[in-house]
């Protein structure tokens, strides 16, 4: 099986990221994409983050609905701060019988070179890259590289932290949230502080 993973903090997870997971679900030779809920990213200050299973649920119940999405806690498990590579190899050596890419925006494909062995990650993956409206010119090592797949998916900028300081300026992102998401934030009463 072919399985797209989209890695993020999701803090919280909003309909954006589900209409990217859905498109490469749709429209990409990605049999399954996991939502794999990163309890820290290296490159984000962990103390602006929800505690990791309040991220995992809402992962839950914004996916419930879509048989090819599911959410994964595999990181969980794994040493923090948590590296892209390290958590690659721990997918292959627990589900050796699937073959793993992953999704980002074309803003992530910029910054790439940063990442943990990242040549490790090229060489092994493929890369799924939907578009960014404010993206710098793609570094020309990318440019058609045959393990990176660019998908003509909607642009979409909407963003967590622009819901975070919605949220704490008490102003309605409902439309923003799926349905049960928005309900497990507002009974919880996240982010308004």
């Amino acid at each position: 099986m072919k399985i797209g993973l989209y890695f993020g903090t999701f803090n919280p997870i909003h309909v954006g990221h589900l209409i990217i997971a859905n498109h490469m679900a749709e429209y990409s030779d990605l049999d399954q994409i996991w939502m794999v809920v990163t309890p820290h990213n290296p490159h984000k200050k962990k103390n602006t983050l929800l505690d990791d299973y309040h991220r995992l649920e809402m992962a839950h119940l914004a996916t419930k609905d879509y048989p090819k999405i599911q959410p994964s806690d595999i990181e969980f498990k794994l040493p923090q701060p948590n590296y892209t590579v390290n958590t690659l190899a721990h997918l292959y050596e627990k589900y050796s019988q699937h073959e793993f890419s992953l999704i980002m925006g074309e803003d992530n494909l910029n910054s790439l070179h940063k990442w943990k062995n990242y040549e490790v990650i090229l060489q092994n993956h493929n890369i799924y890259v939907y578009p960014r409206l404010n993206s710098d010119k793609l570094d020309s090592k990318f440019v058609n590289h045959k393990k990176i797949h660019r998908i003509d998916a909607p642009i979409l900028e909407i963003s967590s932290t622009f819901i975070r300081e919605g949220l704490k300026c008490q102003k309605n992102v409902m439309p923003l949230l799926p349905k049960e998401v928005w309900e497990y934030v507002e009974h919880n009463l996240f982010y308004t502080k």
